[in-house]
C-alpha cells in the first residue's frame, strides 16, 4: 500500500518540520516483538536455561516459528541435547501442533539430535515428520546428513532413495548430500547414477554440487571424470582447485599437481590451508624443498593464523627433506602442538640418523605431560633399527607396554624383529616371531628376509621367502632380495630360478630412479640412462676429474653390488650408470660451491654408490644428502651419518 504524501505549511519552522518528520517515522515504524528480541538476546549470550523458561512461560499465541528456530539454532551450536529434549517435549505438549509440523523446526530438531550422537532420537523425529505426510526435501536431507555425519553413508543413501520413491524432487541440497555419501563409501555406480540425475534436473547445479562430484570422482580414482567435471564447471572456487590437485596426487602425478597449483596462483584464485597442506604433503613425498620453502614463505606472509594440521605438514616436509634445523625451528615456534607434532619431529630425527636428538625430544615430550602413542614408538624403534641400537630398542619395546600401557601392534613387532635381525641376533628375532600373540605379517617376514641378506643366511632366507611368496605373491621386493642373497653367495642357479619365477608371474623389478631439484626444476635420472647428459662435455670433464681424484685417495669400485654373472669390466661400467651418481654429478655441475646436493632415490642405495658418495663429499667439500627408501644418508667430509650401519 502506497504511503500518502503529506503537505506541510510553507511557513513551518525548521524545528517544527523536524518534529513533524520524527512523528511521521514513529507512526510508520514496524512494531517489533519484544519477546523475540529478548529471546534472541538470551540465545546469543548462551543463556539457554533462561531462554527455555521464557518460551515455556509464554502462551502459544505469542510464539512463532522464529522463536523456536532461534533457540534450536543455539542448542545446535552448543550441542546441548538436554535443552533440545526439553524444547521437543514442550512442542509435543503444545496445543498448537502446527509448530511441530513446520519443516524448518523438524529439520533443526533432526540436526540437533544427530550432532549430539542421538541418531535414534533424530530418526524418531524424522519418522513422525514423514508419517504426517510427504515432507519437503529439507527434512529428508537433514536425516541423511545426520547419518553421513556418523559415517553411516549407506543409511544416508537409503533415506535419499526413499525420498525419491515418495516422488519428492531432489534439489542441490539433496544432490550434494547424496554425492558426498557415495564418496564416503567409494560407490562409483551409485555416484554416477546421482550425477545423471543432476544433469537431468531442471535447475542448474550449484558450485557445492560440482565440488562434491569432484570429490567423489577423486575418491573413486576416476581422474578423467574429475578433469571433465572441472572443465565443465561454470564457476570454480578454491575447493574446486583443491579437488583437482588431490586428484593428481591420487594418480601420483606430482608434476601435474604442482602445475595445477601454479595455474591456480596465476589465475588469482587464492588458497586455503587445505591447498598448502596438500602441496606440502607432495613436497614431503618427493623431497621438493624449493617448493616447500616457497609455501612456508606464503604461510608467514599470510595474515591468517595457520592451523596445527598445516604446521604439522610443514614439519613433515622439512623432516623428509632432511632439513631438521628448520623442522625444529618451526616446532619451537608453534603455540599449540598435538601428538602428531611431537611424533613428526621425533620421526624426522630418527630417519635422519640423529638418535641422540630423537631420545632427547622423546624425554622432553614425556616430561611435558604429552603421552606417547603407538606411532611414537614405531618412530623410535625404527630409528634404533637403522642406527644399530639393539639394546635401546629392546628397552623401548618393553617400556611401551610396561610404562605406557600400549599394546604392541604388528608394526611394533616388525620393528623389533628388524632391530634384532640387523644386529645379527637372528635366533632372538625368530623367538619373537614364534611367541607373538598374533600371526606374523608380511612386513615381519620381510624384516627377517632382509636380515638374512645382511648376514648371508641362505638356508633361513629360503624358508622365509616361501612364507612371503605365499602371503605376497606379487611383491617384487621379496623376489629381488632372495635373488640378491643367492647372488652374494655365488649361487647363480638360484638367481636364475628366482628370475624365472618372476617372469612366469609377470613381475618386473623396479628400475632405479633418482631425482634432484635445482632451483625450481626437478631433474630425473634412470639407472643406465641419461645418455645425452653422460655424453656431454661438462659431464665427461667433471666425471674424469672426480674419478681421478677419488682413486688417488683410495676409492676402488666394489663390483659385488652388480648381482649378475657378467665380466668385471661390464660390472664396473654398470656401476657408473647408477641413477644416484648421475643426479649427484648433475648437481655438482648445476649448483654453486657450498650448496648442499639433495638426491632422492626410489630404492635402496647400493654399497658402492654409498662408498663413492663419501669420497666425492671429501674431494668436493660439498654436503651430499641422499634419501632412499629406508632413510637419509648425510655425506660430509668423507663420512656418512649412518656410520656404515644401514
Amino acid at each position: 500500500m502506497a504511503i500518502p504524501a503529506i503537505s506541510l505549511p510553507t511557513n513551518l519552522t525548521v524545528a517544527a518540520t523536524i518534529k513533524a518528520n520524527s512523528s511521521f517515522k514513529k507512526l510508520n515504524k514496524t512494531p517489533t516483538n519484544p519477546f523475540n528480541s529478548s529471546l534472541k538476546s538470551l540465545t546469543k549470550s548462551g543463556k539457554l536455561d533462561e531462554a527455555l523458561l521464557l518460551i515455556e512461560s509464554q502462551k502459544s499465541s505469542q510464539l512463532d516459528i522464529e522463536s523456536y528456530s532461534s533457540l534450536l539454532h543455539a542448542c545446535i551450536s552448543k550441542k546441548s541435547v538436554e535443552h533440545g529434549h526439553r524444547l521437543y517435549i514442550h512442542l509435543l505438549l503444545n496445543s498448537n501442533k502446527s509448530f511441530l509440523n513446520d519443516p524448518l523446526i523438524l529439520s533443526k530438531l533432526i540436526t540437533l539430535f544427530s550432532v549430539c550422537d542421538q541418531l535414534d532420537e533424530a530418526r524418531r523425529v524424522f519418522e513422525h515428520a514423514i508419517g504426517n505426510g510427504n515432507r519437503p526435501e529439507s527434512v529428508w536431507v537433514a536425516m541423511a546428513i545426520g547419518y553421513s555425519r556418523k559415517r553411516c553413508f549407506r543409511e544416508a543413501l537409503l533415506v535419499y532413495s526413499q525420498m525419491l520413491f515418495r516422488s519428492i524432487e531432489p534439489g542441490n541440497f539433496a544432490f550434494s548430500m547424496a554425492v558426498k555419501a557415495c564418496s564416503g563409501i567409494s560407490d562409483l555406480r551409485v555416484g554416477r547414477g546421482v550425477h545423471a540425475q543432476i544433469i537431468k534436473a531442471d535447475k542448474e547445479a550449484d558450485q557445492v554440487v560440482y565440488n562434491a562430484l569432484l570429490g567423489m570422482y577423486t575418491e573413486c580414482g576416476c581422474f578423467w571424470d574429475v578433469l571433465k567435471v572441472f572443465e565443465e564447471m561454470p564457476e570454480r572456487n578454491v575447493v574446486s582447485w583443491n579437488s583437482l590437485i588431490a586428484g593428481f596426487v591420487k594418480k601420483r602425478q606430482v608434476f601435474e599437481a604442482f602445475e595445477t597449483f601454479r595455474r591456480m596462483q596465476n589465475e588469482d584464485v587464492g588458497y586455503s590451508w587445505v591447498t598448502f597442506t596438500t602441496i606440502l604433503a607432495i613436497c614431503s613425498q618427493v623431497t621438493y624443498l624449493y617448493y616447500g620453502r616457497e609455501i612456508h614463505s606464503q604461510i608467514v606472509k599470510s595474515t591468517n593464523v595457520p592451523d596445527v594440521v598445516l604446521l604439522n605438514s610443514l614439519l613433515d616436509m622439512y623432516a623428509k627433506c632432511g632439513v631438521m634445523e628448520y623442522c625444529r625451528r618451526v616446532f619451537e615456534r608453534m603455540k599449540y602442538r598435538d601428538i602428531t607434532s611431537w611424533n613428526t619431529v621425533i620421526n624426522g630425527y630418527a630417519i635422519n640418523g640423529l638418535m641422540g636428538e630423537t631420545m632427547k625430544l622423546f624425554n622432553e615430550m614425556v616430561s611435558s605431560g604429552v603421552r606417547p602413542d603407538g606411532v611414537t614408538f614405531i618412530a623410535l624403534l625404527s630409528g634404533c633399527s637403522h642406527a644399530g641400537l639393539a639394546d635401546l630398542g629392546e628397552e623401548l619395546f618393553e617400556s611401551m607396554t610396561g610404562d605406557f600401557g600400549i599394546r604392541p601392534s604388528l608394526e611394533h613387532y616388525a620393528c623389533l624383529v628388524d632391530i634384532l635381525g640387523r644386529a645379527g641376533k637372528i635366533k632372538e628375532a625368530l623367538q619373537v616371531v614364534e611367541k607373538m600373540p598374533v600371526k606374523p605379517s608380511g612386513s615381519i617376514w620381510g624384516s627377517l628376509l632382509n636380515s638374512c641378506r645382511l648376514h648371508g643366511n641362505v638356508s633361513l632366507a629360503e624358508l622365509v621367502a616361501e612364507q612371503l611368496f605365499e602371503m605376497e605373491p606379487n611383491n617384487c621386493g621379496n623376489y629381488v632380495i632372495l635373488s640378491n642373497i643367492y647372488a652374494n653367495a655365488g649361487m647363480w642357479e638360484g638367481v636364475k630360478k628366482v628370475r624365472e619365477m618372476m617372469e612366469n608371474k609377470g613381475i618386473k623389478k623396479e628400475a632405479g630412479c633418482s631425482w634432484i631439484q635445482v632451483r625450481n626444476k626437478v631433474h630425473t635420472f634412470m639407472a643406465g640412462g641419461g645418455f645425452e647428459f653422460r655424453n656431454s662435455d661438462e659431464y665427461k670433464e667433471v666425471w674424469d676429474e672426480l674419478s681421478e681424484a677419488i682413486e688417488k685417495i683410495g676409492y676402488k669400485p666394489d663390483t659385488r653390488v652388480v648381482l649378475h654373472d657378467v665380466s668385471e669390466e661390464t660390472k664396473a661400467e654398470w656401476i657408473c650408470g647408477h641413477s644416484e651418481r648421475l643426479a649427484t654429478v648433475f648437481g655438482l655441475i648445476q649448483t654453486g660451491s657450498g650448496i648442499p646436493i639433495r638426491v632422492t632415490k626410489n630404492i635402496r642405495i647400493c654399497a658402492d654408490c654409498h662408498s663413492w658418495m663419501k669420497f666425492v663429499s671429501e674431494i668436493t667439500r660439498r654436503r651430499i644428502i641422499v634419501r632412499d627408501t629406508n632413510r637419509f644418508h648425510h655425506f660430509d667430509q668423507g663420512k656418512c651419518s649412518c656410520n656404515e650401519y644401514w
